[in-house]
């Protein structure tokens, strides 16, 4: 774990677990680490990169934006596995942003990806484990020697990620409306048992 942490404050990458499937990332206010992230899984450059946070003090460090959609989906899904766009700016690197300046984020649920956090004292860049388009690994003999080799750690300790889908990403379009820009391990059902609207993505063309 030591050397994971000296990984993030050297702006280098790891893989490390969470509660879905590993993850590759670094710091996320390490613009070298975000490339490097994206150089190694060959991600296309457009595609933002996720990040997680430890705790939500540490969503401080990147948003100011806190709508009553938000609130109410962190008290409910957070820590787990669901991830909303928020307001970001200048705040992350460029690769880390959409065209809007939005950030995909979740509250991990996993304790040793909390702790890296944590220890780091920084949100992580939290993207699957794997190069873009092949299967995302949940356990450490799932994960592509190509990829350990170019990371600074890899942490293999138990608990091993639950494996399955993904975590979904969410965006909130009102107090009680939010758009499924993926879904994953947290369904719509779940969502509107909870007794939010799911609606269409807006289209901003």
């Amino acid at each position: 774990m030591q050397r994971a942490i000296e990984a993030i404050a050297d702006g280098k990458c790891l893989i490390y677990p969470t509660e879905t499937l590993y993850a590759i990332g670094g710091g996320a206010f390490h613009a070298d680490a975000a490339q490097a992230v994206v150089d190694i899984k060959a991600r296309p450059q457009t595609k933002p990169l996720p990040i997680i946070i430890g705790s939500m003090e540490q969503l401080g460090m990147i948003t100011g934006w806190f709508s009553k959609a938000f609130v109410r989906l962190a008290d409910v899904f957070w820590p787990g596995p669901l991830s909303v766009l928020v307001p970001t700016g200048r705040r992350l690197p460029r690769l880390l942003r959409d065209e809007s300046g939005f950030t995909s984020v979740r509250l991990s649920a996993h304790p040793l990806a909390r702790e890296l956090c944590l220890r780091s004292g920084m949100p992580l860049i939290a993207t699957s484990a794997n190069i873009s388009g092949q299967s995302a690994p949940a356990t450490p003999d799932q994960i592509d020697p190509r990829l350990a080799q170019k990371v600074a750690a890899v942490v293999a300790d138990k608990p091993w990620p639950a494996g399955g889908l993904p975590s979904t990403v969410v965006k909130c379009l009102g107090t009680r409306e939010v758009a499924v820009i993926r879904e994953g391990a947290v369904s719509i059902a779940m969502l509107r048992d909870a007794g939010f609207v799911v609606a269409p993505l807006p289209d901003d063309g």
